[in-house]
C-alpha cells in the first residue's frame, strides 16, 4: 500500500505509535478518511500564486482531451482508424444521444461545447482510480460549481438572445393555469430556474464523486489496516474484495455522472433557444 495510503491511517492513542504499527492487532486506533484529506498544501508556486493538487490535475485533465481530439482529427481519413475511430464514436455519441434529442435543429452548433465538457468531467473523474493521483478533482466543490456557472452562463444567454430577457421568464412559466395558481406558480418556477437548477446540477456531480472517493478510501485503508494482523486476514480479504468491487462500481459512476451533466447541460440550453414549456 502506497505511502501516501498510509499516511491517512491517523493513531488514537497519543500519536507515539507510526502508520506501520497501526494494525488490527495492536493498541493504534484507526482513523478512516476525513474532510482533513482534502487540504492540500502547493506543490509549486508561480510568483506568489500556489499551484495544488486538484488545479494540476484539472489542468492535466483539459491537456488531455485537447490532445487526444487535436491527435484524432489533426488529419481525418474518410474511413477513420485508431485514434480518430475513437474520437468520431465519442463525438457522434454525445451527437446523437444528447445533442440532437435534446436541443434539435441548433443542436450542431452546441457539440463540441457538449463533447469538450463531457469528456473533461469524465477526465477528472477518472482521476480517483489513476495512481498517484487518487482523486476526483470534481470531489472539490469549487470545480462542479465553475462547470455550473459557465453551463448556466450560456443557457441564460440563449434564452435571452431567442426569447427576449421578458419571454424567457414568461416561458418558464406553463401556460393554460388558472391566475389563482399563478401567484405560487409563478415564484417557484422562477426559483426553479434560477436557483434550484443549478444548485442541483453542480451537488449532484460533487456530492456523487466526493462519497464515492471517501466510501473507497475506508475500505482501501481498512485493508491495509486489518491485513497488519494475522488474525485479520480474511477480514482484509473481504474488504480488499470490496476494494475491487467498488473501484468498478466508481469507474461506472464517473462515467454516468460525465453523462447526466452533459446532458442536463444540452436539457437547459434546448429551453434556451425555444420556450421550455
Amino acid at each position: 500500500m502506497s505511502a501516501a495510503i498510509a499516511s491517512t491511517v491517523l493513531l488514537a492513542s497519543g500519536g507515539d505509535c507510526s502508520t506501520t504499527d497501526a494494525h488490527a492487532g495492536s493498541n493504534c486506533g484507526f482513523q478512516p478518511p476525513s474532510l482533513g484529506d482534502f487540504n492540500y498544501r502547493p506543490i509549486f508556486h508561480l510568483g506568489s500564486y500556489g499551484f495544488y493538487k486538484p488545479e494540476l490535475l484539472a489542468l492535466i485533465c483539459a491537456g488531455l482531451v485537447v490532445l487526444f481530439f487535436w491527435t484524432a482529427f489533426r488529419s481525418p481519413k474518410l474511413v477513420p482508424r485508431g485514434v480518430q475511430n475513437i474520437g468520431e464514436i465519442g463525438y457522434l455519441f454525445i451527437r446523437d444521444q444528447i445533442a440532437r434529442p435534446m436541443i434539435g435543429k441548433t443542436a450542431e452548433r452546441f457539440v463540441p461545447f457538449l463533447v469538450g465538457l463531457f469528456f473533461f468531467i469524465w477526465c477528472m473523474n477518472l482521476m480517483e482510480i489513476i495512481p498517484i493521483a487518487q482523486m476526483p478533482v470534481t470531489a472539490f466543490v469549487s470545480f462542479p460549481a465553475s462547470l455550473m456557472l459557465m453551463v448556466y452562463i450560456t443557457y441564460w444567454y440563449q434564452a435571452i438572445k431567442h426569447q427576449g430577457f421578458f419571454g424567457f421568464l414568461k416561458n418558464i412559466v406553463p401556460k393554460g393555469v388558472p391566475w389563482p395558481v399563478m401567484i405560487i406558480l409563478v415564484p417557484v418556477e422562477w426559483l426553479r430556474v434560477l436557483v434550484i437548477q443549478p444548485f442541483t446540477l453542480m451537488i449532484r456531480l460533487f456530492a456523487n464523486m466526493f462519497a464515492g472517493h471517501m466510501l473507497l478510501a475506508t475500505f482501501t485503508l481498512a485493508t491495509w489496516y486489518l491485513a497488519s494482523a494475522t488474525f485479520s486476514a480474511v477480514f482484509a480479504a473481504t474488504s480488499a474484495v470490496m476494494v475491487v468491487v467498488l473501484t468498478v462500481f466508481e469507474m461506472a459512476i464517473q462515467a454516468l455522472q460525465a453523462y447526466i451533466f452533459t446532458m442536463l447541460t444540452a436539457q437547459y440550453i434546448g429551453e434556451g433557444v425555444s420556450a421550455g414549456h
